[in-house]
């Protein structure tokens, strides 16, 4: 075969040579999403064999929420309240299908950076699952299957939709091109390829990428819906109405009709379940069933004991009313409530394992792995009431507070108290085992703080010049409120009418009516506990114990 040469000793290129053809912006966006779809429906799918937080995209979200700084953590908490989690799934959905659009606009020639893409992000997941304190080696099999679906899917779209931009363009072998097909024409010192479009490009590749792309779409679609719909089959609320209504041996005392100012703009004395605030780590309400459900206590324990559901539900059962706070709330914040807990003395579970000299933490586990710590003192002590609980007024606990059981100690914030869903207790020492808001700055002891809130009027309410009622609510946990005082701007503090007090470890309810003058003004509330401690004006964030300060509000008189 003969070869030219140039003038300088040099062989050209061949006008032959065509570049492979380049997938279009919508096309290469659309496989990575498609992709990315597929995955995630299979990770769900398989994770409802073996529990959701195995979904790689719930472990991804879970991972998250753990390592998020504290700082920002209470910021979502602050503004978005109880849609905090559901304000982050929606984030990471959004970053997810971002990222595997670029993954796709990256791979527009070759499927090669979009498959490092995948593969990272995969390997993510693995690693998010893998780290899941509630989750067995088992649980990987559903990352591992997302991640294969994944670059499958993107591989195979990959090579379909290639396919079709080459039967649209007519490229072929550079061997098989005619001169007819490809013109070189120089243009500035440069060659310019000219490639002949074929106007009736193949259908079959057309048909064969769009079948493949409405596949994989309806594929994911089936594969999550089917995923769904096993996870809810072990839905809890079935075993939940099958309890029936508690009925406690010792109930407690009556709430008397002047416990609250509800009619003067104060909460009711009794927060309703389904209005009771909700504050935790869990991106999916855990679906736990009463036949699923056990209770093992061990560590510095004379014996090893694990409780059933029937072993709690068959005991005499004692209701008792408690106030709990949450240490995220601000100062005038909304997470507190009240509700007639029922269920066993946690002291007695306890003291029939038998706790051994030394120990001073109760360590206790949800079923989704998060963990906290209660002082021994605290769950042991007869006049605190630590229980187990296993109803709130009068019904099973609601599915997003705690159902089958969960721990209630009074006078203590709820990171140290509460922990809901919870299947184990371990005894033990504050330096053997450190607990998961521990970890991250909290206070060990957490005892709650006396503290008020104005509930009326609102912040910037237009009033009358002159007499102005204002109510709201005050606590002091495990000690109890003795009085509520009021005052306007820098002016003298005015003793408020009191509610009747139900117990020390509840909230308690205030009112008066105070002279407001014409103009701007500010209100502010303190509180002084049983004893005799009076609120600090001091302001502090809740980091590390709970918020302090006067609450205070706006009221333009005219």
């Amino acid at each position: 075969m003969n070869t030219e040469w140039n003038e300088h000793g040099e062989q050209p290129e061949p006008q032959s040579a065509v570049r492979a053809p380049r997938l279009g912006i919508l096309v290469s966006g659309l496989i990575g999403v498609l992709a990315l779809a597929a995955a995630l429906a299979v990770g769900h799918f398989i994770a409802a064999f073996i529990g959701p937080n195995a979904s790689p995209y719930l472990a991804v979200g879970n991972g998250a929420i753990d390592r998020t700084p504290l700082a920002l953590k209470n910021y979502a908490v602050e503004t978005f309240g109880t849609y905090d989690k559901l304000v982050l799934l929606s984030g990471m959905a959004v970053v997810m299908i971002g990222a595997a659009a670029i993954a796709g606009l990256l791979s527009r020639r070759t499927p090669v950076p979009g498959l490092i893409l995948i593969l990272l992000f995969g390997v993510v997941g693995v690693i998010a699952v893998y780290n899941r304190p509630d989750l067995g080696p088992i649980a990987l099999l559903a990352p591992v299957a997302s991640l294969v679906v994944g670059v499958g899917v993107f591989g195979w779209l990959h090579k379909e939709a290639i396919a079709l931009s080459q039967a649209k363009q007519n490229v072929v072998p550079n061997s098989s091109v005619e001169e007819s097909e490809i013109a070189g024409s120089e243009e500035g010192g440069e060659l310019v390829e000219k490639v002949v479009p074929q106007h009736e490009f193949s259908s079959p590749n057309r048909r064969r990428f769009l079948f493949a792309s409405t596949g994989v779409a309806v594929g994911a679609g089936v594969a999550g819906l089917a995923g769904q719909v096993i996870s809810s089959s072990r839905d809890a609320e079935s075993s939940r109405a099958a309890v029936g209504k508690l009925i406690p041996a010792r109930s407690a005392p009556a709430i008397p009709a002047d416990a609250d100012f509800a009619k003067l703009g104060t909460p009711t004395f009794i927060t309703p379940n389904n209005k009771f605030y909700r504050v935790d780590t869990a991106l999916i309400v855990p679906q736990v069933t009463t036949d699923a459900w056990r209770l093992k206590i061990h560590g510095m324990v004379d014996r090893e004991i694990t409780f059933d559901y029937s072993d709690i539900r068959n005991r005499p059962l004692v209701e008792r009313t408690i106030t709990m706070t949450c240490v995220s709330n601000e100062v005038g914040g909304p997470y507190i409530s009240t509700s007639n807990f029922i269920g066993v003395d946690l002291a007695d579970l306890l003291n029939e394992a038998g706790i051994k000299q030394g120990a001073e933490q109760m360590f206790s586990t949800s079923v989704d792995g998060w963990n906290s710590g209660t002082p021994v003192s605290a769950a042991l002590d007869p006049n605190r009431g630590a229980m187990l609980a296993i109803g709130m007024n009068g019904e099973p606990l609601p599915i997003e507070h705690g159902f089958p059981a969960r721990l209630v100690v009074p006078g203590l914030y709820g990171y140290v108290s509460a922990t809901k869903w919870v299947t184990d207790i371990e005894i033990t020492t504050w330096k053997a085992r450190t607990a998961y808001w521990l970890k991250r700055g909290w206070g060990e002891q957490a005892p709650i703080k006396t503290e008020s809130r104005i509930d009326s009027p609102s912040g910037f309410a237009n009033a009358k010049a002159g007499k102005v009622r204002v109510s709201g609510i005050a606590w002091a946990q495990h000690t109890g409120i003795q009085k509520v005082e009021v005052r306007v701007d820098k002016g003298a503090w005015q003793p408020t009418q009191l509610s009747t007090e139900v117990n020390k470890d509840t909230w308690r309810m205030w009112w008066t009516e105070i002279e407001v003058p014409k103009g701007e003004h500010q209100v502010f509330v303190r509180a002084t506990d049983q004893a005799g401690y009076a609120q600090t004006d001091q302001r502090a964030g809740t980091v590390p114990d709970g918020a302090t300060g006067w609450h205070s509000l706006s009221v333009s008189a005219s």
